[in-house]
Protein backbone atom coordinates (compact mmCIF):
# COMPACT_ATOMS: atom_id res chain seq x y z
CA UNK A 1 0.00 0.00 0.00
CA UNK A 2 1.61 2.88 -0.95
CA UNK A 3 1.35 6.40 1.28
CA UNK A 4 1.33 8.64 -1.55
CA UNK A 5 -2.45 9.53 -2.09
CA UNK A 6 -2.88 10.26 1.74
CA UNK A 7 -0.10 12.84 1.70
CA UNK A 8 -1.47 14.86 -1.50
CA UNK A 9 -4.83 14.62 1.04
CA UNK A 10 -3.23 16.22 3.62
CA UNK A 11 -1.30 18.76 1.65
CA UNK A 12 -4.95 19.57 0.42
CA UNK A 13 -6.93 19.35 3.65
CA UNK A 14 -4.47 21.64 5.68
CA UNK A 15 -4.70 24.50 4.00
CA UNK A 16 -8.71 24.14 3.19
CA UNK A 17 -8.67 23.88 6.92
CA UNK A 18 -6.36 26.94 7.47
CA UNK A 19 -8.72 29.41 5.32
CA UNK A 20 -12.05 27.87 6.88
CA UNK A 21 -10.77 28.79 10.16
CA UNK A 22 -9.39 31.84 9.23
CA UNK A 23 -12.38 32.89 7.62
CA UNK A 24 -14.64 31.65 10.14
CA UNK A 25 -12.61 34.44 12.97
CA UNK A 26 -13.32 37.52 10.89
CA UNK A 27 -16.78 36.97 11.37
CA UNK A 28 -18.66 40.23 10.34
CA UNK A 29 -19.22 42.54 7.86
CA UNK A 30 -15.88 44.96 6.88
CA UNK A 31 -16.90 48.37 8.89
CA UNK A 32 -19.05 46.50 11.22
CA UNK A 33 -19.16 47.27 14.92
CA UNK A 34 -19.59 44.05 17.16
CA UNK A 35 -20.09 44.64 21.10
CA UNK A 36 -16.63 43.60 22.37
CA UNK A 37 -14.64 46.76 20.84
CA UNK A 38 -17.01 49.10 21.62
CA UNK A 39 -15.41 51.72 24.61
CA UNK A 40 -18.00 53.26 27.27
CA UNK A 41 -17.43 56.69 28.57
CA UNK A 42 -17.47 57.51 32.27
CA UNK A 43 -18.12 60.42 34.23
CA UNK A 44 -15.32 61.72 35.85
CA UNK A 45 -16.41 60.74 39.39
CA UNK A 46 -13.48 59.15 41.43
CA UNK A 47 -14.32 54.95 41.87
CA UNK A 48 -16.05 53.56 45.40
CA UNK A 49 -12.35 52.34 46.25
CA UNK A 50 -10.29 55.23 45.77
CA UNK A 51 -8.14 55.87 48.58
CA UNK A 52 -9.05 59.72 50.24
CA UNK A 53 -6.38 62.10 50.85
CA UNK A 54 -6.17 61.49 54.47
CA UNK A 55 -6.16 57.67 54.18
CA UNK A 56 -3.35 58.01 52.20
CA UNK A 57 -1.49 60.87 54.09
CA UNK A 58 -2.49 58.14 57.60
CA UNK A 59 -0.90 55.27 55.72
CA UNK A 60 2.41 56.98 54.25
CA UNK A 61 2.70 58.36 58.28
CA UNK A 62 2.44 55.44 59.73
CA UNK A 63 4.95 53.88 57.06
CA UNK A 64 7.69 56.74 57.80
CA UNK A 65 7.08 56.73 61.27
CA UNK A 66 7.62 53.16 62.28
CA UNK A 67 10.93 52.97 60.05
CA UNK A 68 11.84 56.46 61.65
CA UNK A 69 11.55 54.53 64.91
CA UNK A 70 13.47 51.88 63.57
CA UNK A 71 16.18 54.10 62.93
CA UNK A 72 15.78 53.27 58.90
CA UNK A 73 14.81 56.76 57.08
CA UNK A 74 16.62 58.26 54.36
CA UNK A 75 17.16 61.87 52.88
CA UNK A 76 14.30 64.39 53.49
CA UNK A 77 10.70 64.68 53.20
CA UNK A 78 10.48 64.79 49.79
CA UNK A 79 12.34 61.70 49.28
CA UNK A 80 9.86 59.94 51.09
CA UNK A 81 7.01 61.58 49.06
CA UNK A 82 5.83 63.74 52.17
CA UNK A 83 4.52 67.08 51.66
CA UNK A 84 6.16 69.69 54.03
CA UNK A 85 2.87 69.50 55.98
CA UNK A 86 2.79 65.61 55.91
CA UNK A 87 6.32 66.44 56.98
CA UNK A 88 4.97 68.23 59.87
CA UNK A 89 2.71 65.59 61.25
CA UNK A 90 5.25 62.45 60.87
CA UNK A 91 7.84 64.71 63.39
CA UNK A 92 4.78 65.19 65.73
CA UNK A 93 4.02 61.31 65.41
CA UNK A 94 7.75 60.26 65.68
CA UNK A 95 8.03 62.16 68.25
CA UNK A 96 5.46 61.13 70.85
CA UNK A 97 6.05 57.46 69.91
CA UNK A 98 9.23 57.45 70.79
CA UNK A 99 8.21 58.91 74.72
CA UNK A 100 5.55 56.05 74.45
CA UNK A 101 8.27 53.36 73.43
CA UNK A 102 10.42 54.85 76.54
CA UNK A 103 7.63 54.74 78.69
CA UNK A 104 5.68 51.81 77.90
CA UNK A 105 6.73 49.32 74.91
CA UNK A 106 6.90 48.75 70.75
CA UNK A 107 3.56 47.58 71.27
CA UNK A 108 1.85 50.86 73.18
CA UNK A 109 4.30 52.97 70.06
CA UNK A 110 3.03 51.31 67.69
CA UNK A 111 -0.56 51.80 68.67
CA UNK A 112 -0.04 55.39 69.14
CA UNK A 113 1.31 55.79 65.91
CA UNK A 114 -1.58 54.10 63.93
CA UNK A 115 -3.67 56.40 66.60
CA UNK A 116 -2.00 59.97 66.39
CA UNK A 117 -1.02 59.30 62.19
CA UNK A 118 -5.17 59.32 61.45
CA UNK A 119 -6.09 62.06 63.57
CA UNK A 120 -3.89 63.70 62.02
CA UNK A 121 -4.40 62.80 59.09
CA UNK A 122 -7.81 63.72 59.19
CA UNK A 123 -7.15 66.95 60.79
CA UNK A 124 -5.24 68.28 58.08
CA UNK A 125 -7.51 67.10 55.25
CA UNK A 126 -10.87 67.61 56.69
CA UNK A 127 -11.88 69.29 53.83
CA UNK A 128 -10.60 66.91 51.37
CA UNK A 129 -7.54 69.56 50.44
CA UNK A 130 -4.25 70.26 52.88
CA UNK A 131 -5.44 72.83 55.29
CA UNK A 132 -2.61 74.90 54.71
CA UNK A 133 -2.79 75.18 50.92
CA UNK A 134 -0.89 72.57 48.18
CA UNK A 135 2.04 72.85 49.38
CA UNK A 136 2.04 72.78 52.83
Amino acid sequence: MTTGGARRKGALLGPALLAVALTAGCGGQPGARDGASETRTSTNSPSPSATSPAQLCTRLIGYWSRRALSGDTYGDYQSMGLSDGQYEILRQVVDAARAERGHADATAADRLIDRRARELCEERYRNGEPTGGPWG
